[in-house]
């Protein structure tokens, strides 16, 4: 079965940096694209990055700059490197695939950014 699992979050100062990773299985993983969501208390889900199967990648206008999506498919992994973190990127983050149409969701990993 589909499973995603992230990791790497953590309370990072403004300014800081954090990189997440979601590990895959169940699929095959470099036919897929991937994504990154986050959710701030209170707010919708939102998309953050995007990489397709063929490397090429899309972001939101709010982490333009700052966010780098990226993957290695021998290790089944899709990573989000965050720079420049400000308090308005505190969120949980989720990694998603959509395999036959379905949507797989990992569980998320927490983000804070204070000081």
């Amino acid at each position: 079965q589909v499973q995603l699992v992230e990791s790497g979050g953590g309370l990072v100062q403004p300014g800081g940096s954090l990189r997440l990773s979601c590990a895959a299985s169940g699929f095959t993983f470099s036919r897929y694209a991937m994504r990154w969501y986050r959710q701030a208390p209170g707010k919708e889900r939102e998309l953050v990055a995007t990489i397709s199967s063929a490397q090429i990648t899309n972001y939101a206008d709010s982490v333009k700059g700052r966010f780098t999506i990226s993957r290695d498919n021998a290790k089944n992994t899709v990573y989000l490197q965050m720079d420049s973190l400000k308090p308005e990127d505190t969120a949980v983050y989720y990694c998603k695939v959509t395999y036959y149409s379905a949507n797989y969701w990992g569980r998320g990993t927490q983000v804070t950014v204070s000081s």
